[in-house]
């Protein structure tokens, strides 16, 4: 607790973007966990469920329907596209606070260091060390804070993005086999 108020108002934003961020890794990963056992094959449609069991009826009831197979791979890009986008839900938003974090971190920085300096100028030549201490402070402990911050949610991000990547390709291969594709056509 002491950290927190000794790094003033930035290290309290700081911690602010590490619970925002961390919440959103926990809910992306919850959500793809969820999804994770919506099919056992991805090369047997007729094995899925839930959201997935959804998209390949849709797909089967419209070749049915004679739908040409550009149109299929049209309505089979919009039902993946809308699928994966409820996966990306957040990302952007822990981009933006994993990437600002070290700059949070160096403006902390610069609050300290101006607060160092303004020391130096009130008391003149009789400035000690202790004197500039606080500020000096201040100016490291916010930048180890958003580096701290930064890089874990760094991490995370492209953890999830690895694994949003590979969900999508699981379930592009999945309909392919619905609309009777090959996945090396790059169709859909």
């Amino acid at each position: 607790m002491d950290i927190l108020v000794k790094g003033g108002v930035i290290t309290w934003m700081l911690v602010a973007y590490s619970v925002v961020g961390f919440s959103i890794v926990i809910s992306a990963y919850l959500r793809l966990l969820k999804d994770r056992g919506a099919y056992s094959d991805p090369l047997v449609p007729d094995n899925s469920t839930g959201e997935y069991k959804e998209i390949f009826q849709r797909l089967t009831v419209a070749q049915q329907s004679g739908l040409d197979q550009e149109s299929l791979r049209v309505l089979a890009q919009r039902l993946i596209t809308t699928h994966i986008r409820y996966f990306e839900t957040g990302l952007k938003t822990l981009s933006v606070l994993a990437n600002t974090a070290p700059l949070m971190g160096l403006l902390g920085t610069i609050i300290g260091m101006i607060s160092a300096f303004r020391v130096i100028e009130s008391e003149g030549a009789g400035v000690n060390a202790q004197m500039l201490a606080g500020g000096i402070w201040e100016a490291m402990l916010t930048t180890g804070v958003g580096l701290a911050v930064a890089l874990p949610l760094l991490f995370f991000l492209h953890a999830l993005e690895s694994l949003i990547e590979k969900h999508h390709w699981q379930l592009y291969v999945a309909v392919s086999e619905v609309i009777h594709e090959p996945v090396e056509s790059q169709g859909i």
